[in-house]
């Protein structure tokens, strides 16, 4: 028989450790932050995932915390772990970050609520009256408006150029400024393709693209005036402009006169692609040009800019890929003090210098765009003044849609191009006629699947205004 002290040994040890650890630790860090300094207490954590903008900002975040408060605490994090952290916050409504750095598609899918759930503070109101919905380019507030309402401060514009191999294209006597239009494109620069090798394919082609290039095809969806939704968050992947794109993608990728190759963007393999010459143009927004130039820099002083050629004369010449807002919490303290914090961040003259002297990025802030910054000789890209370029670009930059179904609706849009870029694999001599009744059959498919998933959403249903029982 045990004693009681036996038995009050065993009990103990029947005792599991871990919670005990987990308790012990919870009371010390709330012990801890009791006893930081007051000073402490009143920082506000800013999450980036961009490592140039984290670079960029620290100069100028230390210049703030000197003379301002709150301490701006600034982190870097991966995408994938703000967007995680950031959903889970909203859907909980908890604490998070008061201030986030965030991409396109990051930030759609924090608008699948009613407008009073998005976890970013509306700054709609806060805009107009300061003037700054006009003083900013208008286009690049569209990634971060969900039914009329505003929920970041854009940080780019984003317009996008082709980038083309200047020393191959000029040796050949080649003039560009001869292209207007993408039939002019495959029709100028068509010479470069007769060289042949042994099998009779063209050692190089004119443009990098594939119908797997999901960002590139929305990019010329929207130049050519079409796009996955409309302004009312309704998709649009049936829109006859779309299919009329995919047809032009088939024939450009799969026909019998392809011009198009696949050369992967953000690839080891794909850079040395573009160093051999293997495609003369590749898309290229600002920001990949900083991607260039420190990645490929054996191609400085051999490759040119040039806008877009249009789909049909007098069209538009550019487009727009990628973007970033800053956001303020919802649950956030302070948040006058957060939006004088955002301004001072993204609306200065030393903000938008820096963003283009170390990141290739041209401000969305009107007023900044006269900077003698923009006009200065860029000697990777042969001498052109190529922040001019762009920002004479910006203001034509299409609107996009903000839907927190982009995702889905991407990857059926994907499904499309390759369905109708097999097709015209099948079939070399099929007609124009007959690759547009494919591309609208795919294209049907994918707005059925897309909008059934839009509609299982009530908040975003409602909005369509649709009669009872469609």
């Amino acid at each position: 028989m045990r004693t009681n002290s036996d038995g009050d040994a065993a009990a103990i040890g029947r005792i599991p450790f871990g919670p005990i650890v987990i308790l012990v630790a919870a009371v010390a860090s709330t012990l801890l932050l009791a006893a930081r300094p007051a000073q402490d207490r009143h920082e506000v954590r800013m999450w980036t995932f961009a490592r140039l903008h984290h670079q960029i900002y620290q100069q100028q975040v230390a210049e703030w915390n000197v003379a301002q408060t709150p301490r701006i605490d600034l982190s870097l994090l991966s995408l994938l772990a703000i967007e995680q952290r950031m959903l889970s916050a909203f859907l909980a409504e908890t604490t998070v970050a008061e201030l986030i750095e965030v991409e396109r598609r990051n930030a759609a899918r924090a608008f699948a609520g009613p407008l009073e759930s998005v976890g970013f503070v509306d700054l709609t109101d806060r805009l107009k009256a300061e003037g700054l919905d006009q003083a900013i380019n208008p286009a690049s507030f569209s990634p971060w408006t969900t039914r009329g309402r505003i929920f970041g401060l854009p940080h780019d514009v984003h317009p996008v150029m082709l980038g083309y191999r200047a020393d191959i294209v000029e040796s050949a006597g080649i003039d560009v400024s001869k292209i207007e239009t993408w039939d002019d494109f495959a029709h100028v620069l068509g010479p470069l393709m007769a060289d042949r090798d042994a099998d009779g394919r063209p050692r190089r082609y004119l443009l990098n693209l594939w119908e797997t290039h999901f960002e590139v095809i929305e990019l010329l969806l929207l130049q050519a005036g079409g796009g996955l939704f409309d302004s009312d968050g309704r998709p649009t992947l049936d829109d006859p402009i779309n299919a009329d794109v995919l047809v032009q993608l088939a024939v450009w990728c799969a026909g019998p006169d392809r011009i198009a190759a696949d050369v992967p963007y953000f690839s080891a393999s794909g850079n040395k692609l573009l160093l051999d010459g293997y495609v003369i143009a590749s898309f290229v927004p600002d920001w990949m040009c900083n991607i260039w130039r420190n990645e490929i820099p054996q191609l400085a002083g051999k490759v040119k800019l040039m806008p877009l050629p249009a789909w049909k004369p007098g069209g538009r010449r550019t487009s727009v890929w990628g973007g970033t807002m800053l956001g303020i919490s919802r649950t956030a303290a302070n948040q006058e003090a957060l939006w004088e914090f955002a301004k001072y961040l993204y609306l200065s003259p030393i903000s938008a210098r820096e963003l283009y002297t170390k990141g290739d990025i041209v401000t969305p802030v009107r007023s900044l765009w006269s900077d003698p910054v923009f006009d200065q000789p860029d000697a990777y890209f042969s001498g052109q003044a190529k922040g001019r370029m762009y920002i004479e670009l910006a203001p034509h930059v299409p609107v996009r849609h903000s839907s927190p179904f982009g995702a889905i609706a991407a990857d059926r849009l994907q499904t499309a191009a390759i369905s109708v870029a097999a097709y015209a694999r099948r079939a070399p001599g099929a007609t124009r006629a007959e690759l547009l009744s494919e591309a609208r059959r795919a294209l049907a498919v994918a707005q059925a699947d897309v909008l059934a998933n839009v509609r299982r959403n009530s908040f975003v249903r409602a909005d369509f205004h649709e009669e009872a029982g469609q």
